[in-house]
């Protein structure tokens, strides 16, 4: 290891580590429900998209109705990934014309992806088309991330909280 490796690991944990408090607690307080900052420029968006989407924000779910929205939200993810995947050669955005991927390699990649393993058996340049990779597999990175982090909210609200029969919205934690 040179000192040039050496000086970027110590400029990263510097900046993890410095960043780590006021990060966190930013988390935190967006995860609360209390004011982080940014309400005052994106708050009116969001609160536009609950009221269009028919979410009612202050309505908790049990563990079960957070359980069956969660897995409906990662089916949707799924089902979009594997039909961009199989019907990428009749869709836009397809410079090089690449074939359909084959379904069991399909069906890998979108339930790997929407899990976020993330986990490939293909070159992703020589196998899916820009429209596959930006509109599946990218938006995927972002949203299986997002679900994660929502299910580990409600997994610590479940054990701090005292008696709750909620452990938050699941389409709320989502954001």
């Amino acid at each position: 290891m040179n000192w040039n490796s050496v000086i970027q690991v110590a400029i990263f944990l510097a900046t993890v580590i410095l960043l780590a408090k006021p990060l966190g607690t930013y988390m935190a307080r967006v995860y609360e429900g209390k004011s982080a900052g940014l309400n005052v420029v994106l708050g009116p968006l969001e609160r536009w998209i609950y009221r269009l989407s028919g979410i009612e924000t202050e309505t908790g779910m049990s563990w079960k109705g957070y359980a069956i929205a969660m897995m409906l939200f990662n089916g949707i993810g799924i089902v979009v990934v594997y039909t961009l995947q199989r019907l990428q050669a009749y869709l836009p955005l397809n410079p090089m014309s690449m074939p359909g991927v084959a379904p069991d390699l399909v069906f890998n990649t979108a339930v790997s992806f929407a899990t976020n393993t993330n986990w490939q058996s293909y070159g992703g340049e020589t196998t899916l088309s820009c429209l596959t990779q930006m509109a599946g597999l990218t938006v995927q990175n972002f949203v299986s991330a997002a679900t994660g982090m929502a299910v580990l909210v409600a997994l610590i609200r479940g054990f701090i909280q005292k008696k709750s029969d909620t452990i938050g919205n699941f389409w709320v934690d989502l954001r």
